[in-house]
């Protein structure tokens, strides 16, 4: 297929630095400066590109979420000029507050619709065990159901027709490869058809090393699988699949040179599968690193330091987007 008649892939990228737990805090962020890094990977105005951000529901006064819950913080400064919202509403309520989970995406739609593309209903609620995650909390399959019903009634009577609703998980193996089944069945039909896409987070070669030559087999077999194994048995697999969130850290042992032929294999495979696997976008987590100087897995996922500088993954992501990403104006 040739430049001018493939649709291209919706690219993207969290703004932000933390990540997981990322351990002592780095530089904060600078909002200048991550201006101008969108603005060089995004490389032509107007060009279609996503900016991915999360706000939380918590219970209010709870004391375990004092912190900001906004990353990154004032993130509606970095949109316009083609550059849209992919907005992550988590759900962290830990006395099950599923109305006032659906209050919170109401309101957050109210505030973003001018600019909001997709609305990601819970992030990664197949992960019970760590409290960044909505999994752990009560209530989760209610709250995605309802928050879901909730997005798409709201969206309808604000007048934003084209705002995408759907959810997300990391890989599903074992098992945990009900997931989405045990969702359709709690849902129903209703919530079946309320959802536009489905997301993705996944991470390959970085929690569990893949052997070398290897990475683009894996990624392509985990890819079909989870459309074949997840999403067509839970009546899903007609939806379009978002690769939400994907990197690979630097750091000791893990070269910028490997972290930028990492990206590269990985966008090749998902540009190359698109069609079969109707995979629409992708986005990069993260644009910089949270602490150049830490040595943890979760310190320097960015294609920036913790000071902006770019390192060889920026340059080859800017590129890539540049040849592979959705545009009105391709070349032949």
């Amino acid at each position: 297929m040739t430049s001018s008649t493939r649709p291209g892939l919706v690219f993207g990228i969290y703004p932000g630095s933390a990540v997981g737990d990322a351990g002592p805090a780095g530089p904060p962020d600078r909002p200048d400066r991550i201006s101008q890094a969108l603005d060089q990977l995004q490389g032509r105005g107007g060009r279609p590109f996503i900016v991915r951000a999360y706000d939380v529901y918590a219970d209010p006064g709870d004391p375990s979420h004092t912190a900001a819950r906004q990353a990154p913080a004032g993130y509606e400064r970095y949109l316009g000029n083609g550059r849209t919202l992919d907005l992550v509403a988590q759900y962290h309520s830990r006395s099950g507050d599923v109305d006032g989970y659906c209050a919170f995406i109401e309101a957050l739609i109210e505030r973003h619709g001018q600019h909001l593309a997709t609305l990601q209903v819970g992030e990664e609620p197949n992960i019970t065990g760590n409290a960044l995650l909505d999994g752990a909390y009560p209530r989760v399959t209610e709250a995605l159901i309802a928050g879901v019903r909730a997005a798409q009634d709201k969206a309808r009577r604000s007048g934003h027709p084209g705002l995408k609703v759907g959810c997300n998980s990391s890989p599903l193996m074992g098992p945990a490869v009900t997931f989405f089944t045990d969702l359709t069945r709690a849902g129903g039909e209703q919530f079946i058809a309320d959802l536009d896409y489905i997301g993705l987070d996944f991470f390959p070669d970085v929690f569990r090393p893949i052997q070398a030559g290897r990475l683009g087999a894996v990624v392509l077999g985990l890819l079909e699988a989870h459309r074949r194994d997840s999403l067509a048995p839970a009546g899903l697999g007609h939806l379009p699949l978002i690769i939400t969130e994907h990197g690979w850290p630097t750091g000791p042992g893990r070269s910028p040179q490997r972290q930028a032929e990492v990206l590269r294999v990985v966008i090749d495979v998902i540009a190359r599968g698109a069609a079969a696997l109707n995979i629409t976008g992708y986005t990069h987590h993260t644009l910089r690193d949270a602490r150049s100087a830490g040595s943890g897995i979760f310190s320097q996922f960015g294609l920036m330091t913790d000071g902006y500088a770019p390192k060889p993954a920026f340059h080859l992501y800017r590129y890539l987007i540049s040849e592979l990403g959705a545009d009105s104006r391709r070349r032949s």
